[in-house]
């Protein structure tokens, strides 16, 4: 079976970072597809799609960011597949990197990598969260393969960044995004792949950027209280409600971090 990847930007309203996120894409070592996928079509969009001859793919059932996400991971007929967000950035060798791992890896179903952040226009690569993201990844990193490590890493909270993340669609046969979530819409989602076959491969370099922003959305939920309700009930998934609440008295203080 041939192997191939495609990034799918995941385009909204109209973001001034889309048309740098896209270059980041075609600027890669291993020449990957690309289209664009968006709920909200607009000229702005056609006109940066139209300037890199680029499809733009129309999701019309605007139902949420769930709804958004699950069509652009099947939108395509590609076996790996990449939620690129408008707003970040991925290295020259992100692509590369992803087949390299599924060549070693066929039975994975996400491969991800590393990341840093994006503040100012400043890389920023060491700071509380990604500490602690990057500490919680540990039994992925080492024992990726099993249900009980791939659960152990997010039991505390949710350690990987979603557009990081590579589908491995031909290893996925549930439906991954749902919309009963605002904010944890992607750690609702691990939590469901930790449940199925399938190895978490965990790239160790800072392969893609992710911009913290006062626009983006993760910024906008956390101002509003939701992110931490979120959390809560998602917690409980891995914890009587007593610890639950006590993980999430701690995590809370990581979102301190993603305030610009």
């Amino acid at each position: 079976m041939e192997v191939t990847h495609t990034f799918v930007v995941l385009g909204y309203g109209e973001s001034q970072y889309l048309e740098t996120c896209i270059q980041s894409v075609m600027n890669q070592k291993h020449k990957s597809d690309i289209v664009i996928a968006t709920s909200t079509p607009n000229e702005y969009i056609s006109a940066i799609a139209e300037k890199y001859h680029l499809p733009v793919l129309v999701n019309s059932k605007r139902e949420g960011i769930g709804t958004d996400f699950e069509f652009a991971r099947t939108c395509v007929d590609s076996n790996l597949v990449t939620i690129a967000h408008q707003d970040d950035v991925y290295e020259y060798e992100y692509g590369q990197a992803v087949m390299n791992a599924h060549r070693y890896n066929p039975n994975s179903s996400i491969i991800f990598s590393d990341y840093f952040e994006i503040r100012e226009n400043e890389r920023v690569f060491k700071n509380l969260n990604l500490k602690i993201k990057r500490i919680l990844l540990l039994p992925i990193q080492l024992f990726g393969r099993t249900q009980f490590t791939k659960r152990l890493s997010l039991s505390f909270g949710d350690p990987i960044c979603c557009p990081a993340v590579t589908f491995v669609n031909h290893n996925i046969d549930i439906q991954v995004f749902d919309n009963h979530f605002k904010c944890d819409v992607d750690w609702d989602a691990w939590e469901k792949l930790s449940k199925q076959k399938g190895r978490f491969v965990f790239i160790k370099n800072c392969l893609m950027g992710h911009r913290v922003h006062e626009e983006s959305t993760t910024t906008e939920i956390i101002s509003d209280n939701i992110r931490t309700i979120e959390d809560f009930e998602v917690l409980q998934r891995f914890w009587p409600k007593c610890i639950a609440k006590c993980i999430n008295r701690l995590y809370v203080k990581s979102e301190n971090s993603n305030q610009v």
